[in-house]
């Protein structure tokens, strides 16, 4: 049977509503809940992790790229995120890895697979791989937080729990969108809000606080399988830090190379979609 063709671009909601409906959906064990995977393409496993307030849609642009490599994508909504249910013990980055290799067990078997891992979900995806070292064939880094002693410069972020449901809600999400994710005015359009919110609206990880720690470093000597990193040069979190942030990637024994890419902020999978891609392709064709 010829594999369903996936959107060559995702340039609106309807074009990751088609994505999603082209995924294989799978259900994993969270406690008494479940954990949501959605999968496409055949071939050696690959599994995104998202980062915090999000879901696996933050990797919406990337995925038929890898597919056409010639790679199964596994692509979860942690928990405590988008469709999967919320942690029955623990409120951080480090209460998952258990939960994300019961999924890994179930889907690929006692299958190697290469991990990569944006923002939270970047020190989330070191953390399994220190804890699961025989599982991760490679670990690719992205735009991942807790790498320096320092914690990064906290954004200008607008509240906007307490706003009504109206223009300024949407004011306050186009501001912070703005403000943390990405590095130019004319990424914030309806897709990249709508992503955006909707993994917002969805997140129930809101006490975690381990990302502005240095737990990410001193979590690398434990890292046994070979290490990349893919930063946004723009970056608002790591704005005059990539040096420090480098030094603590650098700890894990096989680290190879931090590429940082022009012209793109934090969500550098989205905004720089195809220079990430290369720089994917590069790392997990090594």
């Amino acid at each position: 049977m010829t594999a369903p063709l996936l959107p060559p671009r995702i340039d609106t909601l309807a074009d990751v509503r088609a994505l999603d409906r082209l995924a294989r959906r799978f259900e994993t064990p969270c406690g008494d809940g479940r954990m949501v995977w959605r999968a496409w393409g055949e071939g050696a496993p690959v599994v995104l992790l998202h980062g915090g307030s999000g879901n696996w849609a933050h990797w919406a642009r990337n995925i038929a790229p890898l597919v056409a490599a010639g790679r199964a994508v596994y692509a979860p909504d942690l928990p405590g995120c988008g469709e999967s249910a919320d942690l029955p013990v623990g409120h951080d980055g480090d209460a998952l890895p258990p939960w994300i290799e019961k999924g890994v067990e179930t889907l690929v078997g006692d299958a190697t697979f290469d991990l990569v891992g944006f923002s939270f979900g970047g020190m989330v995806a070191g953390f399994y791989a220190a804890a699961f070292p025989h599982r991760v064939r490679r670990l690719v880094l992205v735009g991942a937080p807790a790498l320096a002693r320092e914690p990064g410069p906290k954004p200008d972020l607008r509240e906007w729990l307490r706003l009504p449901e109206g223009p300024q809600r949407e004011a306050a999400f186009r501001h912070n969108l703005r403000a943390l994710m990405v590095a130019r005015d004319e990424t914030v359009d309806d897709l990249a809000l709508g992503l955006y919110v909707q993994g917002l609206r969805a997140d129930r990880l809101t006490r975690r606080r381990l990302a502005r720690t240095d737990i990410l470093s001193r979590t690398m000597p434990h890292v046994a399988c070979p290490v990349w990193g893919i930063w946004g040069e723009d970056d608002v979190l790591c704005r005059g830090r990539f040096d420090a942030i480098e030094a603590g990637a650098r700890k894990a024994p096989h680290f190879r190379v931090m590429t940082r890419i022009p012209r793109a902020g934090h969500w550098v999978q989205f905004e720089a979609a195809e220079a990430v891609d290369a720089a994917l392709a590069d790392c997990l064709s090594l």
